[in-house]
């Protein structure tokens, strides 16, 4: 299994007690713990044009101090776990920098052909089709755990947006289909359905026949 995306719930709730007594100490923990899953989060989703005008670490210090500014309201009505609330703010950093960086006219940098994925990209990856192979993937279409990365990798890249997102959610971030509805605004059995149909797109990429697959 690779390893876990998100921090681990216990010390992330023992920080967030002590940042509601008002331990300035703690406040600073629970957001520099959070600081390397942000930057995978961000580097998943930025499109590599982008990349070129904006730094990761740029737009991830822009989401912790948005998140330090918005913790006091967050402490008094928790809506969603801390690291859902977490996402949600660099999520909307992610929207916010490929709408500052469109391109005018016909052409958009965030639906450009991104250049190839970090390394890091590949584990769950792989994971991905270890749940695909027995639908796809023979040894001799993908006869090493690279090839099978950059084939599998490549279909995703294909994926409509909102196909995508719920693959890089579930394989990448390794979020429950539970924490997937609460961060989509939809219930758990819709947000499975969403993520059975990105599947489903997926494999028939995968297959070479996208035409026969739902949107």
């Amino acid at each position: 299994m690779p390893e876990s995306f998100w921090p681990e719930t216990p010390p992330t709730s023992e920080l967030l007690l002590q940042a509601q007594g008002g331990n300035s100490q703690a406040i600073e923990q629970l957001l520099t713990r959070h600081r390397d899953s942000l930057r995978r989060m961000v580097d998943l989703r930025l499109d590599q044009k982008i990349k070129r005008r904006v730094d990761v670490s740029d737009v991830v210090q822009d989401v912790l101090i948005e998140a330090n500014r918005r913790l006091q309201a967050y402490m008094l009505d928790p809506v969603m776990p801390f690291h859902l609330w977490i996402r949600q703010i660099a999520k909307d950093r992610i929207i916010d920098a490929h709408r500052r960086h469109r391109v005018s006219g016909k052409r958009s940098v965030d639906r450009e052909q991104p250049l190839a994925r970090p390394a890091t990209f590949d584990q769950s990856t792989i994971e991905l089709v270890a749940q695909l192979q027995d639908h796809q993937l023979t040894p001799a279409a993908a006869a090493t755990q690279r090839e099978m990365a950059i084939h599998v990798q490549a279909a995703i890249e294909r994926l409509d947006e909102r196909n995508r997102e719920i693959i890089l959610m579930r394989h990448f971030e390794q979020l429950s289909n539970q924490e997937v509805a609460q961060c989509l605004g939809l219930s758990e059995p819709a947000a499975s359905m969403r993520y059975l149909r990105a599947l489903k797109r997926l494999r028939l990429l995968l297959d070479g026949n996208p035409n026969s697959a739902p949107s």
